[in-house]
């Protein structure tokens, strides 16, 4: 256990926000209204690894913003065989930012921890995720109490693992590197962007994957009262 830490700082998607399961209920509204052809799981199925990799290319800036939204759905329907036009994908793209923040399931033991923390720490959240969106999400899901400070990668210029995200977090918090944590899912993201940054982080290993042992790990957020 670390003594000489004041701040933490939480990615949102993935690891306080339950992304997959929100995720799958916007979807399934748009496709019981619109596209009732679609099955929620078999679409789900293609999408999330498609997600996944189109975030990763948007993360290391190898992707626009509007190129991850197009193609995050153009893969998963040509996945799928599934004739869409580029106005049907426009259309559910932006049905899907709409819709998204109105289902708000958080991990279990979010709010729990979140209790448990903040008469202790000062707690801010490091998200790349778009600010308007991000900032619903927090709101809607009753978070915002919690939280100091939020940065976002439009706020920072530049998306996590970036170092300067960090450096603008902490310096918004008005804390020490030396004094602060990371928590995420994101192995790159997260933790070895944090670590680069020179920051200490804890792993939310969510879906048990295997790494190194000499990363601090957990699998439920409850577990960081162990750390924390």
């Amino acid at each position: 256990m670390n003594t000489n830490i004041t701040d933490i700082f939480f990615d949102l998607d993935h690891t306080l926000w339950d992304f997959d399961k929100n995720s799958q209920m916007a979807f399934d509204r748009i496709f019981k209204n619109n596209f009732e052809g679609i099955k929620i799981e078999d679409f789900i199925e293609k999408y999330l690894p498609i997600n996944q990799e189109c975030w990763r290319l948007y993360q290391n800036d190898q992707i626009t913003h509007q190129e991850l939204r197009y193609n995050r759905l153009k893969l998963s329907f040509d996945a799928l065989d599934y004739s869409m036009t580029d106005e049907n994908i426009d259309q559910i793209s932006n049905d899907y930012i709409e819709f998204l923040t109105d289902n708000n399931y958080l991990f279990d033991g979010a709010i729990e921890v979140l209790e448990y923390l903040k008469p202790k720490y000062k707690l801010h959240i490091i998200t790349n995720g778009f600010a308007h969106v991000q900032e619903k999400k927090i709101n809607n899901a009753s978070l915002g109490g919690y939280f100091t400070t939020i940065t976002n990668s439009e706020l920072a210029g530049v998306k996590k693992p970036n170092s300067i995200i960090f450096d603008y977090a902490v310096n918004l918090a008005q804390s020490s590197k030396e004094n602060s944590i990371m928590i995420g899912d994101d192995f790159d993201a997260d933790v070895n962007g944090a670590l680069n940054a020179g920051m200490d982080a804890i792993f939310f290993n969510v879906k048990n994957i295997e790494t190194p042992e000499n990363y601090k790990q957990i699998n439920h957020l409850l577990e960081l009262k162990k750390y924390l």
